[in-house]
């Protein structure tokens, strides 16, 4: 585990790009005085906020088993004194408009959080107090809704609770939206860009199942129909498909079996694949060159063949346009520069369902990393509990708390039609 004092020279080198003398005075930001308020109220959580992220991070759980996170998350904000509902969310305050505000908490096999996720839940947390904060100092009404979403990482949790109604309340008061949803920020390899504001692909994932006849695999393999042959042909389909499909689109899967032996012909495979494209009209249009892979190895191999659709597919991501200019501008009067090819891009989230239905924003930003340390490798893990980690992520955290507190308290800017 990485200790705060072997990474301050790299913090340092983050936090001079954009001292007070290189910054435009175009980019003045709205409400000053609240983002003050906000900077102040995290200044003062700074560790009780970096502990919880640490704490996650070194109980790293797998998708729909996040019972720690949940656990110190919730014990968290009660201490802070939130109306909380476990297993479901968190509020604060009444009447006004609603902030919806998401924290993730599950972490990758073998790796843990070596997609940051201790920081997104940290993030969740980081805004929903310090928007609490600027609420009560400037006397505005608004509402607050924290909500912890689990199985970002290949279990579309966001899009489960989407489909089952837990956003409802964040635009259930008005006749139009009456809400903001925050993914918060999502941590990324740098650092060449402070903060990102990129799409991302959309996500079908598909489960392929064969069905064979065992035999012996020396006395009599023409007896058998090999499921394991079909598999392997349907992985040698794909990798020719890809030659063939956008350099956009991205197609990627596995396969395992139960109870193989080199000896016998196997009668059973199974196969998870994953189908992105930068959006989801383009996965529907490339979701049958797929299928088609799988069904011409069944027909060479003798197998049957099932292939099902685990879930709705996630959408790509859509940045708000009203909200991405006002996170820009506070970001890069106070923070850094703006990226907007950069980021998550390329992989995908269920967040993105979220911003179909909810004006919404899902900044990225950099953490240094080593040579080929990204997302999802072992390097990244070590990533996540850096301080420049900590500290680049309650910089965008303050970028989002004003940002959202801007649509709760400003009549003219929740008026405007990007909104």
């Amino acid at each position: 585990m990485a200790t705060d004092s072997g990474v301050e020279g790299h913090a340092q080198f983050w936090w001079a790009r954009n001292t007070p003398g290189d910054r435009d005075e175009s980019l003045d930001i709205y409400r000053p005085d609240i983002y003050e308020t906000v900077s102040k109220e995290l200044s003062g959580l700074d560790q009780e906020l970096r502990s919880l992220s640490l704490a996650i991070h070194g109980h790293p759980e797998l998708k729909f088993q996040e019972t720690y996170a949940h656990d110190v998350l919730t014990e968290f904000m009660e201490r802070h004194g939130w109306n909380v509902k476990k297993h479901y969310h968190l509020t604060l305050l009444g009447g006004g408009r609603v902030l919806g505000v998401n924290s993730e908490m599950d972490a990758l096999p073998g790796i843990g959080h070596a997609c940051g996720h201790n920081l997104i839940a940290m993030a969740g947390v980081a805004v929903a107090l310090a928007t609490k904060a600027a609420l009560i100092e400037h006397d505005i009404p608004g509402k607050v809704i924290l909500l912890g979403t689990p199985a970002e990482e290949g279990g579309i949790g966001k899009v489960i609770l989407l489909e089952k109604g837990a956003y409802k309340e964040m635009d259930a008061c008005l006749m139009r939206v009456n809400a903001l949803c925050l993914r918060v920020c999502h941590p990324a390899p740098g650092p060449e860009y402070g903060a990102s504001l990129s799409s991302s692909l959309s996500l079908q994932r598909l489960s392929v199942e064969y069905r064979g006849h065992t035999a012996h695999a020396a006395l009599s393999p023409w007896e058998g129909q090999n499921a394991l042959d079909a598999a392997v042909a349907a992985y040698t389909n794909i990798a020719l498909l890809r030659q063939q499909v956008k350099p956009s689109h991205r197609i990627h899967g596995v396969f395992e079996g139960k109870d193989w032996a080199a000896n016998i012909i196997p009668d059973n495979a199974e196969m998870l694949w994953y189908v992105r494209a930068p959006t989801v009209a383009e996965v529907k249009e490339v979701d049958p060159r797929v299928r088609a892979c799988f069904q011409a190895s069944a027909l060479a191999t003798g197998c049957s063949v099932e292939v099902s659709e685990m879930g709705t597919p996630m959408h790509d991501l859509r940045q708000n346009k009203a909200l991405a200019k006002t996170f820009a501008r506070i970001f890069r009067n106070k923070t850094g520069p703006i990226d907007y090819e950069w980021g998550i891009s390329s992989a995908s989230t269920d967040f993105g369902n979220i911003t179909y239905a909810i004006p919404s924003i899902h900044p990225g930003f950099s953490i240094p990393t080593e040579p080929n340390g990204g997302n999802h490798t072992p390097a990244f893990t070590s990533a996540a509990i850096t301080l420049e980690a900590h500290r680049a992520c309650l910089e965008v955290c303050k970028a989002l708390s004003l940002t959202g507190l801007r649509v709760i308290e400003d009549d003219v800017f929740y008026s405007e039609d990007d909104l």
